[in-house]
Formats: C-alpha cells, structure tokens, sequence
C-alpha cells in the first residue's frame, strides 16, 4: 500500500520522533511511504534547495498517487491541513492521529466525512493498533 505520511515540518519539528516510530512503523509493515524524507533530521535543509512550486508539485504528485494518508496533527501545520483537505477532496481514505490532551483543530476533527478517521492516542501501542485497523479496513473494501 502507498501511504502518504503528513505531520509538522516548518511548524515545528516537536513530534518528530514520533514521525519517526510511525513511518518505520508503516515501512516495517511493507508499505511505500513516499513521504519518508520528513523524518530527516535535516528535512529542511533538504526542503531548501527546491522552490515552493517544485515541493507543492512534488507534493500533490504522491497525494494523487497515495492509496491512503495518515495524518499526525498534534503539532498544528498550514500544510497538513491543506494535504487533508486535498486528499479529501480527491476521495482518499485518512487516518488523522493526535495525542491526546492536544487541544486539535476543529476543522478537521468535527469533520464527520465517512472517509476521514481520527483517534486521539495515548500511547505507542494505540496508534500502531488503529494504523493496523485502517490499514485491514481499508483493504477489504
């Protein structure tokens, strides 16, 4: 499965190991993460060399290419927002996790479109099990 993986970069980088443990997760699993470059250490730096029409471009060519998008919200970004919403609107299945206590946006949390999944975690446990229940779900369709 290509599983278009969305959390924080210019925003701010404070749940990046949890970036981590979620992508190697997904790659573990034997899934294509085309997004995999957001867990470098130096993903901005890497960012920098192209302009913001070659990442947007970039972007919506693995949104559209996606089977499905996984969202980690617990850090507010323009841009993940923006991937949602997009990926809605293309008719994708999204996963979007949070941390729990996280005070998350009501625009993507209220939103009670059949495609869109969101759980709120408290644990490494948790979301690895709603990963794996999205993923089995999304397979028997």
């Amino acid at each position: 499965m290509i599983v278009y993986f969305s959390g924080a970069i210019a925003g701010g980088r404070d749940f990046l190991e949890t970036y981590k443990k979620m992508v190697h997760f997904l790659l573990n699993g034997g899934h294509s993460v085309p997004t995999e470059h957001i867990i470098a250490d130096d993903v901005l730096g890497r960012e920098s060399q192209l302009t913001a029409a070659q990442i947007y471009q970039r972007d919506i060519d693995w949104l559209e290419g996606a089977d499905a998008v996984i969202a980690e919200i617990s850090h507010p970004s323009l841009g993940v927002g923006y991937e949602i919403c997009y990926a809605l609107m293309k008719k994708k299945p999204i996963l979007v996790l949070y941390r729990e206590g996280i005070f998350a946006s009501r625009m993507i949390i209220g939103n009670q479109d059949p495609l869109l999944r969101i759980f709120a975690y408290k644990s490494e446990t948790e979301w690895q099990k709603m990963i794996n229940s999205f993923i089995q779900d999304y397979r028997s369709l």
